[in-house]
């Protein structure tokens, strides 16, 4: 997989990728008279940045065609499923910004399913079969070597329709037999070898309960669910093309139009059940360096405490982005970049990094904050000394207003923003140099205070004919700092994340390490600093930029006005890559 930069779109509100050409030719043709898409998650894990692009696709296509989007669930694997997983899949739909024409869920159609799969017995294109999960395996043959038919195959109609109802009732055990579609063995698509259509599970369903001990595979219920709910357009990612002969197999020969019959209980359920041939079309899933998209994977860094769970801020899940301050018009800004494809690739980090940016940018208020602070004292003003300086919100929007900030004689800066010994290109403070403190004037450092080796307190002085509105406000100097009034400032805990993973691809396992070996013992620190008075009452989930720091926003757990939390969502620049290549 090739890493890619995408470049930006010059006209991104212009969609014309395959999935909407196929859907307009559809459309013009009569193929269809309205479209209906959905967004089919299995509440097994949380949804990540793979899942922002699916729903941005299926609720996109919605919006510009006119046509409802279902929200799915599909649960048909209850051992793995669990209601925190659809609660929190909701929440994240909803956060970026849709909402669904339809609640389902796949066991809204067990009993269709169940009455389908008898129909295919007596039809004679399934049968109950006995071996077990290795023995499947082996009598399935390889991609170059044809399988070979199960001894159970040929089992009568009547002998198959007796041993499934049985299998219904719960008489076996989990794993002692399971339902086959008869396809065909040699076939070149191994998909099609006489797959599983059900397995036996002893599992509690959170919808069903107990009332099922045998659940349907995901090739099945998916495709006929889909037709039940009359889509029009199944859109998936590249690894379901091998199984869309399997998807029309199931819908072809179930044959749901001609058997409205089998969909009754979902008709007394209170559902509409419009039935469709759906048409499964696949495209490129989003894969994003420095991280990992597998649920397998992330559930395994949430149990072994390697992150402080789903929502940590470092996870691509949609709660951990929501939780760095991600906005959700960056992501969608996202899918439109990466756009629509048939090419896996491997996209650089710094194109989500790029379009946070540029999202919030655009949208935060500015604020001043001190994440490592040094003392600095105006030895040149009177210790009570008090005013208030006027900034603008925003510098480059001036409906964000303006707002005054107390400023004192006692100040916060970030220490790195002083030198003892500069280095070439240092254009900060440092001894017996003048930088402009925003907003106030140019200052000299004329004195510094150490313990220890370390520079405790910086002692300055303030030229009075700097400041503004004087006469040499307008001298030039080369640097500018920020600053924090000590009097007036509130303690603050800043959360300092960076990429989880210390190598762009964490996947890669060619040298026998796992994913687990590049974790980025970097990837967040935690420091103690103070905001100006105006950043601590903000509510959380309120992004600001910190001047000369970075983006961020209060903490959506954590956060209040008497002890803020900020989390850093990005930089302001790229600077990974200025430190790593």
């Amino acid at each position: 997989m090739t890493s890619t930069r995408v470049p930006v779109d010059a006209n991104p509100l212009k969609k014309n990728d395959f999935i909407r050409q196929i859907i307009r030719e559809d459309l013009a043709t009569g193929r269809h008279a309205a479209i209906r898409t959905r967004f089919p998650p299995e509440p097994n894990g949380y949804l990540h940045l793979g899942h922002a692009k699916a729903i941005y696709l299926n609720f996109g296509i919605g919006q510009e065609f006119g046509g409802p989007v279902n929200l799915r669930f599909d649960d048909t694997n209850p051992a793995k499923e669990d209601p925190e997983y659809v609660d929190a899949i909701k929440e994240d739909v909803r956060w970026l910004g849709f909402e669904w024409a339809e609640l389902r869920h796949a066991s809204d159609y067990f009993e269709v399913f169940y009455l389908s799969a008898l129909k295919l017995i007596r039809d004679g294109k399934a049968f109950v079969c006995d071996l077990n999960a290795e023995q499947v395996r082996e009598y399935r043959g390889t991609l170059t070597e044809p399988g070979r038919n199960s001894p159970f195959r040929d089992r009568s109609v009547e002998e198959n329709v007796d041993l499934f109802s049985r299998m219904r009732a719960g008489e076996f055990p989990d794993g002692a037999r399971t339902l086959r579609a008869k396809i065909d063995m040699a076939s070149g698509n191994i998909n099609l070898r006489d797959p599983a259509i059900y397995r036996i599970k002893h599992v509690e369903h959170q919808n069903t309960g107990n009332a099922w001990p045998i659940y349907p595979m995901y090739d099945y219920a998916h495709s006929l669910s889909d037709a039940l709910e009359g889509i029009t357009h199944s859109l998936c990612t590249l690894e379901f093309e091998d199984h869309r002969p399997l998807y029309d197999w199931f819908v072809d020969n179930v044959d749901l139009v001609r058997h409205p019959e089998l969909y009754q209980s979902v008709l007394d359920a209170g559902l509409a059940a419009p039935v469709a041939k759906p048409r499964q079309i696949e495209s490129s899933r989003l894969n994003i360096s420095y991280t990992v998209m597998s649920k397998r994977k992330l559930l395994t860094l949430v149990e072994e405490g390697l992150v402080s769970g789903w929502d940590d801020p470092r996870m691509p899940t949609l709660q951990g982005l929501r939780r760095r301050g991600c906005p959700p018009a960056a992501l969608r800004l996202l899918a439109e970049r990466v756009g629509i494809s048939k090419q896996n690739s491997l996209i650089d980090y710094s194109v989500l990094e790029g379009c946070i940016r540029e999202i919030m940018d655009a949208t935060c208020a500015r604020r001043f904050a001190v994440v490592d602070p040094l003392k600095l004292i105006i030895t040149n003003l009177d210790e009570g000394h008090e005013s208030e300086v006027t900034f603008q919100n925003h510098p480059k929007d001036s409906a964000f207003g303006e707002r005054n900030v107390l400023f004192s004689p006692e100040i916060w800066i970030d220490r790195e923003d002083f030198a003892e010994v500069p280095a070439p290109g240092f254009h900060r403070l440092a001894r017996d140099k003048e930088v402009r403190l925003r907003g106030v004037g140019l200052i000299k450092c004329l004195d510094v205070v150490t313990a220890d080796g370390l520079v405790q307190e910086l002692r300055c002085t303030l030229d009075p004919d700097s400041r503004p509105g004087m006469p040499g406000a307008s001298r030039k100097v080369k640097g500018t700092i920020h600053w924090v009034s000590a009097k007036h400032g509130v303690p603050a805990e800043f959360r300092l994340y960076d990429r989880l993973f210390s190598v762009r691809d964490p996947d890669n396992d060619k040298d026998g390490k796992t994913y687990r070996e590049f974790l980025n013992p970097l990837s967040v620190r935690v420091a103690s600093g103070y905001v100006e008075r105006s950043a601590a009452p903000v509510g959380p989930e309120t992004r600001l930029q910190f001047e000369r720091l970075g983006f961020f926003v209060a903490d959506r757990r954590d956060h209040t006005a008497g002890k803020p939390v900020f989390n850093r969502t990005v930089t302001l620049r790229d600077t990974w890559t200025d430190r790593h290549g």
